[in-house]
């Protein structure tokens, strides 16, 4: 019986005796098998280190992770493990490039295309210890002078790492003769930066309150000092500009104004009447917009007065007609006069 989602369709009278890639005559591995009777098969091989590319005709790097559709193919055996070749194609040049299994060393090496990147990594450091391999144990006992040769590094090295650990030794005696003394030094040292950076802390948290910063501000460096002294700051004007800056209007005087007052003196059919109409007109706008900057202006409430106090002229009003007689003393007839005797201003809502 076919199962649920099991592949191809195979015929009742096959079933259980053969599968659909038979039938078929595919490989399981679909186009990843197609030279599978020469011993190869398509995997996806991912580079171990970096390597320089020979084939392109600029030096070309490929980087450790790089993955590549490769040919593997057994190549050989390391006793009973299998070597194994890596095949693939560069994808800039079209140049191919061979990587190979190394059981011995357990690693890979380049055999064709490319070349290894020197990192350092394969290089001997100073202190490491190296083991030697069968080989090189077994031509030691075979070769006397081989023998001899390396007891005599190992006595050379024996003996410049027994005058560097006497010299440590001899450094530290000197530096902790007197225990007290160094620890006292130490903590003087300690002590006067510890005084610094305390006072660097002051200085740094009056900065952030004073300009409320609210990060963390950095030391200062001498390359902070070399571009605060390159600024340059503008001048200011004195005096001067700040009377000129004072007796500026705070609105702009209307231009339909101006044009009317110009066709006053222009036009000789306005009577002399109008034109001093006009005037009057003028002058009290102008007064109501200086008073109102005097009053709204908040640069010049704090500041100290350079110009003459600005005085305001009473408004009178006309009083409503009173029908009462001369000797009613009561007690509105004398509010109603205190109220008109005082210097009041036209009450308006204003922007």
């Amino acid at each position: 019986m076919q199962g649920f989602n099991m592949g191809r369709y195979v015929p009742p009278e096959y079933e259980g005796t053969t599968s659909a890639n038979k039938l078929a005559g595919k490989h399981a591995l679909g186009n990843r098998a197609r030279k599978a009777g020469q011993g190869i098969l398509t995997v996806r091989f991912e580079m171990p280190f970096p390597i320089w590319c020979t084939t392109c005709s600029k030096p070309t790097i490929i980087g450790q992770g790089v993955r590549f559709n490769a040919e593997k193919e057994k190549v050989g055996n390391y006793y009973t493990t299998p070597i194994f070749s890596f095949r693939m194609k560069h994808n800039v040049c079209g140049g191919w490039i061979e990587i190979r299994t190394d059981p011995k060393n357990t690693a890979y090496v380049v055999t064709e295309g490319a070349k290894k990147r020197d990192t350092g990594e394969d290089k001997i450091h100073e202190g490491e210890i190296v083991i030697k391999t069968d080989e090189e144990r077994q031509r030691l006992k075979d070769d006397a002078f081989a023998a001899l040769e390396v007891k005599i590094d190992d006595r050379k090295q024996a003996t410049t790492d027994r005058s560097r650990i006497e010299d440590l030794q001899l450094a530290k005696e000197k530096d902790w003769d007197d225990p007290y003394a160094a620890s006292r030094k130490l903590r003087r040292a300690f002590r006067a930066d510890r005084k610094s950076r305390q006072k660097k802390d002051e200085l740094t948290k009056d900065l952030r309150d004073r300009m409320s910063l609210g990060i963390e501000l950095l030391e200062e460096t001498e390359d902070d000092r070399k571009r605060a002294r390159l600024v340059e700051f503008g001048e200011l004007g004195g005096e001067v500009e700040i009377t000129k800056a004072k007796a500026r209007p705070l609105f702009d005087q209307p231009s339909g104004m101006q044009i009317t007052a110009s066709r006053c003196v222009e036009t000789s059919k306005k009577t002399r009447a109008l034109r001093e109409a006009e005037g009057r007109r003028e002058k009290l706008g102008q007064d109501l917009r200086d008073n109102t900057r005097a009053a709204n202006d908040p640069f010049l409430n704090g500041s100290e007065a350079t110009t003459s106090p600005v005085t305001l002229p009473p408004i009178k009003r006309k009083r409503k007609a009173e029908y009462v007689s001369n000797n009613d003393s009561s007690p509105s007839r004398k509010s109603a006069d205190v109220v008109s005797s005082k210097l009041t201003l036209v009450d308006y809502d204003s922007d």
